[in-house]
């Protein structure tokens, strides 16, 4: 039992489980009945959704390296509310009893929110595959 880390729209792979879209904006073009149908989401959890303001801001600074690590900083510390902590040790203890995926639209896994919910999903005891 664990967690994916995957992109959303991806094809699915076997044993992934229930996804879950950890994404500000629902797919734009798709209707919501097909959300998953579309290898998109079964379910969407906003909540883990970096903020509009901190994704127009990181589009703003372009693709460098001390952009992303500030971004990094930013969204960690919006990770940090009480009601998200209380999620990520929910996902992390689910983890450990059931196969589901979270993920972002994102191409580049490196240069996205999701390999960030990766490493804190993994220090919140979650099972990462």
């Amino acid at each position: 039992m664990a967690i994916r880390v995957v992109r959303l729209g991806s094809p699915r792979t076997r044993n992934e489980g229930l996804r879950i879209g950890t994404v500000r904006r629902p797919p734009r073009g798709v209707r919501r009945q097909d959300f998953a149908r579309l290898d998109f989401y079964d379910t969407w959890l906003p909540q883990l959704a970096p903020s509009a303001g901190l994704v127009s801001w990181i589009q703003e600074q372009g693709d460098t390296t001390a952009g992303w690590k500030r971004f990094e900083k930013k969204y960690l510390r919006e990770l940090s509310s009480p009601d998200t902590l209380k999620l990520l040790d929910l996902l992390a203890a689910l983890s450990r009893n059931a196969d589901f995926s979270v993920g972002c639209y994102c191409e580049d896994e490196n240069k996205c929110h999701r390999s960030i919910l990766k490493k804190v999903l993994a220090e919140h005891g979650a099972l990462i595959r």
